[in-house]
C-alpha cells in the first residue's frame, strides 16, 4: 500500500533523520561525535578553508560547538576506526565499511586498465610506488622518490605522477589513507592499514542492497535519485532492484510526497521504516554545503525550495551570494546563506554577505545571530564583522549588536593553506 506525505511533513522527516530534532549536548565530545558520524554514514572532505573545511561542519550544526581536535583525533589518530574512500566522493567512513566498495574498487581498477588510460602507460611509476609503500610504509607524496618528474596537470592542480599513480592505487582499494599531515594526505598499502575481514569484498548486488539500505535511513523518505546519489550509485537499475528487495523485506515502503514529482504534482518516494514525521522541527544551524541536508541540489530544491551553486570558482564581479555562502536552517526550512570568512590575522569572524530566502519569521535574525557568534566562539575568534553587501546584512548586523562592520570586496580573506 502506498501512503503520502505532505512536502512539510517529508522535509521534516528528512531533518528528523539526519538528527535536527535531537537537543545539543552541553559538552559534546568523541560519543556524540560517533553517533552523528554514524547516522549520516559518511562525512564528505572538501579542501576549502576560508572558515572552517566541510568535514568539521556537519558536527558542529548538530551538537553545536565540540572541539575540532577531538574529530581530528577520531579521524586521522593512530588505529581511528575511519578511513578515507570514495564513497558519496572522497569521504571519511568507518573502517569496516571498506569492502562494501570493492565493486567500485574493481570499476576503476577495469577503467584504468584500458590501453590508453594514464595508468597503462605509466605501470613502471605505479610499480615503483607500490614498492615504495611496501618498504618503506606510511608516506606523504612528497616524501615518495618523485624521480625528477614534476608535471602540471592543469590550472587548479600541481599533481605529479607520483600523486597520479597513488590515487590510481587508493581508488582500485590497493592503497589507503591512514590520516594526513596538515591537509596532505598520507598513504599506505591497505593491508597495513585496513584489518583483512573488512578487506573482503563485499558482493557487488549485496553491497549495494546494503548502501541504499543507509541511504534510506540517513535520508528518512527520499526518491530513487536521492538514493542513487547518497553512494553515487550510477546503476538507476541496480538501485531499483535494492529498493524491491528492501521493500520486500519491511524495511522501507513507498509513498508519494505532494510537490515532489513534475509540475508539482506528487512524486513517488521511499520511507525508511525508523523514520519518524515529528508535528514540528525547531532547528537553527549553519550548514556546509556538503552536508547531507542539502548536498544533492535537486532534493535540497523539492525539500525547501533552495537553488544552491557553489560560487568560489565564479569570478568574484560574477558572484551572486558570495565565495563559499553557507546555508542557514531555521525551524524546518532555508531562511538566509550567510558567506563567512575567518580572518585569523585579526581574530574576526567576517561576514561577508548574507542574503534572505524568501520572507523570514519574526526573530530569525536573531537566531541567526546566535548561530554566528557560537561559529566565532568555535572557531577561536573575539569579534565578528558584518559587511554591507546582502538583503540580510543589516538585519544580522543589527542582531548581532557589537558587530563591526565592513565593506564589501572581492573575497577579502584568504583560505587557509
Amino acid at each position: 500500500m502506498t501512503h503520502s506525505l505532505s512536502g512539510e511533513e517529508a522535509r521534516r522527516a528528512a531533518l528528523a533523520a539526519q538528527g535536527f530534532t535531537r537537543p545539543r549536548p552541553v559538552t559534546p565530545g568523541t560519543r556524540q561525535l560517533n553517533l552523528v558520524l554514524r547516522r549520516m554514514g559518511t562525512l564528505q572532505i572538501d579542501s576549502v578553508n576560508v572558515f572552517a573545511r566541510s568535514h568539521y561542519l556537519p558536527p558542529f550544526s548538530r551538537l553545536g560547538g565540540y572541539d575540532p581536535e577531538t574529530l581530528d583525533r577520531l579521524l586521522l589518530g593512530m588505529r581511528s576506526p575511519y578511513v578515507e574512500y570514495w564513497a558519496h566522493v572522497a569521504s571519511f567512513i568507518p573502517l569496516q565499511d571498506w569492502g562494501l566498495f570493492a565493486f567500485r574498487m574493481d570499476a576503476y581498477a577495469r577503467r584504468d586498465a584500458a590501453p590508453d588510460s594514464w595508468v597503462s602507460q605509466h605501470r613502471d611509476v605505479v610499480d615503483r610506488v607500490r614498492a615504495e609503500l611496501a618498504a618503506r610504509g606510511t608516506l606523504r607524496p612528497s616524501e615518495i622518490d618523485h624521480d625528477g618528474d614534476r608535471r602540471r596537470r592543469g590550472p587548479w592542480w600541481d599533481w605529479d605522477v607520483v600523486k597520479l599513480a597513488l590515487e590510481h592505487l587508493w581508488r582500485t582499494g590497493e592503497v589507503a589513507v591512514p590520516g594526513r599531515k596538515g591537509f596532505e594526505r598520507c598513504y599506505a598499502l591497505a593491508e597495513d592499514v585496513i584489518p583483512a575481514d573488512a578487506r573482503a569484498a563485499v558482493p557487488h548486488e549485496d553491497a549495494v542492497r546494503e548502501l541504499v539500505r543507509r541511504a534510506a535511513r540517513s535520508y528518512g523518505v527520499a526518491t530513487i535519485a536521492d538514493l542513487a546519489d547518497y553512494w553515487r550509485l550510477r546503476n538507476r537499475s541496480e538501485v531499483t532492484a535494492a529498493l524491491r528487495d528492501l521493500e520486500a523485506a519491511g524495511e522501507v515502503s513507498p509513498v508519494t510526497v505532494a510537490g515532489w514529482g513534475s509540475g508539482g504534482r506528487p512524486g513517488q518516494a521511499w520511507l525508511h521504516r525508523d523514520a519518524v514525521v515529528p508535528r514540528r522541527v525547531d532547528a537553527a544551524a549553519l550548514l556546509t554545503p556538503f552536508d547531507p541536508v542539502v548536498w544533492f541540489r535537486p532534493r535540497a530544491e523539492r525539500l525547501f525550495g533552495f537553488h544552491y551553486r557553489i560560487e568560489l570558482y565564479t569570478p568574484a564581479h560574477k558572484r551572486r551570494y558570495g565565495y563559499y555562502s553557507l546555508p542557514v536552517l531555521v525551524g524546518d526550512r532555508i531562511v538566509a546563506r550567510v558567506d563567512l570568512a575567518a580572518d585569523r590575522a585579526t581574530r574576526t569572524l567576517r561576514v561577508q554577505s548574507a542574503w534572505w530566502e524568501g520572507i523570514a519569521p519574526s526573530g530569525t535574525a536573531e537566531r541567526i545571530a546566535a548561530e554566528v557568534r557560537l561559529a566565532a566562539r568555535w572557531q577561536g575568534l573575539d569579534g565578528i564583522s558584518v559587511s554591507r553587501w546582502g538583503d540580510a546584512a543589516d538585519d544580522l548586523a543589527a542582531a548581532l549588536v557589537d558587530a563591526e562592520r565592513h565593506e564589501h570586496g572581492p573575497h577579502l580573506v584568504r583560505p587557509a593553506e
